[in-house]
C-alpha cells in the first residue's frame, strides 16, 4: 500500500492535546491543530499516563526529582511518590504501542515531555531544563525508530514537514513487513525513496547504498540496520541547497522529451526556489505535470514527489 493512499495511520497522542480535561488543575491543553485538522488525516490513539495510574483530575501535581542517576516522580513537598506506579505503566503501555505510525506529546510535561523537562534537585524549587519525560523516555527508548514530535514545535513549517515525512514513510516500511518484506522488496523500496533521502542527507544516502547493495543471509538484521539508517537519514532536515540539489538530477530525466521552453521553465522555477522567491511547491508542481507529458516509471515513483498528501499543505511555507 503507498503511504500516500486514504487509508488513516494511527498516531499516540497526549489526551490533554485532544481537549480531553485529564489535566492536574482538571483542564486540557487542546491543539487545534490537532483536532481540526489532523483529526482529517490521523486516527489518534489518546494516552494519559498520570490518569492511567488513578490520579485523577484534577490532582495534585507532581514533578521530576533528579536523586543522582534516578528519576523521581513527586509532588513539590515530597508526600506523594508515583515513581513506581508509573514505572510499572510504562513498562507496560509501551508494549502495546507497536502498531503506532507516530505519536505527538505535551511540552513540558514530567511524564510526557519529549525535551528541556524540568529536572529538580531532591529538597529545592532549583530545577534545570534537562529532563524527558518518564513515560515519552520510555516510548522512544523501546521504538526509537518511530517518529515522534511535541506539538508546539509542529508551529516551526520545517518541523512539520519532518514529522510527518517521517510519519507517512515509517508506515510505509510497517506495511512492507506486514506484507512479507524480502531482499526484491526491499531493493524497490530504497529505489523509491532514492531522491527523497538525497535531499534529507546525502552522506547518509549514500552510505545506505551499499548497505542494498550487500544484502546477504543474514536478511533481517540487514533490513533493521538498513531501516535505523533510513529513518536517520530522514531525521535530518532537508535543506534548500539538498532540494535544489535533488530537483536538478529530476530534471535531467527530462532533458530530452521537453522543448527548450519547458526545459527553461524548469529551470527558472528551480532556481526561483533556491533563491527563496518560491516555495518548494512550486518545482514539484511543474514536475509532476511534466511527468503526466512525458510519463517515466522510474521518477513517477519516486516518494520525493509525493511524500505526503498535498491536503496537509506542507510544501506551502518553505
Amino acid at each position: 500500500m503507498s503511504q500516500t493512499e486514504t487509508n488513516k495511520i494511527t498516531i499516540g497522542v497526549s489526551a490533554c492535546l485532544l481537549g480531553q480535561n485529564v489535566r492536574f488543575d482538571g483542564g486540557h491543553k487542546r491543539a487545534p491543530y490537532c483536532t481540526d485538522e489532523l483529526v482529517n488525516f490521523f486516527e489518534f490513539e489518546p494516552v494519559c499516563p498520570e490518569m492511567a495510574i488513578g490520579m485523577g483530575a484534577p490532582r495534585k501535581s507532581i514533578r521530576q526529582v533528579k536523586d543522582g542517576d534516578v528519576i523521581l516522580l513527586q509532588s513539590g513537598d515530597g508526600k506523594l511518590d508515583v515513581t513506581a506506579e508509573m514505572k510499572a505503566f510504562c513498562d507496560m503501555k509501551v508494549e502495546h504501542l507497536g502498531h503506532l505510525g507516530g505519536y505527538l506529546l505535551c511540552a513540558k510535561s514530567p511524564t510526557c515531555g519529549m525535551e528541556r523537562v524540568l529536572e529538580y534537585k531532591p529538597g529545592t524549587n532549583n530545577a534545570t531544563k534537562s529532563g524527558t519525560g518518564v513515560f515519552a523516555k520510555a516510548l522512544m527508548d523501546r521504538y526509537p525508530e518511530l517518529p515522534v514530535e511535541e506539538t508546539g514545535r509542529l508551529h516551526d513549517m520545517v518541523l512539520r514537514e519532518n514529522f510527518f515525512t517521517r510519519v507517512y514513510a515509517y508506515n510505509d516500511w510497517q506495511q512492507l513487513k506486514a506484507d512479507g518484506l524480502t531482499k526484491h522488496k526491499l531493493v524497490q523500496f530504497h529505489s523509491r525513496y532514492k531522491y527523497l533521502l538525497m535531499a534529507h542527507n546525502q552522506k547518509l544516502y549514500r552510505e545506505l547504498g551499499p548497505m542494498v547493495a550487500n544484502l546477504g543471509d543474514d536478511f533481517a538484521r540487514q533490513a533493521d540496520d538498513y531501516f535505523r539508517m533510513f529513518m536517520q537519514t530522514l531525521k535530518h532536515h532537508a535543506s534548500r541547497r539538498n532540494h535544489t540539489s535533488t530537483l536538478q538530477h529530476i530534471q535531467g530525466y527530462f532533458k530530452r522529451a521537453l522543448s527548450k521552453q519547458q526545459k527553461a521553465e524548469l529551470t527558472d522555477a528551480i532556481l526561483e526556489y533556491r533563491e527563496g522567491l518560491q516555495p518548494l511547491l512550486v518545482p514539484i508542481t511543474l514536475i509532476n505535470h511534466y511527468l503526466r507529458e512525458y510519463p517515466n516509471e522510474y521518477i513517477k515513483d519516486q516518494v520525493y514527489l509525493k511524500p505526503h498528501p498535498q491536503e496537509l499543505k506542507l510544501r506551502y511555507g518553505y
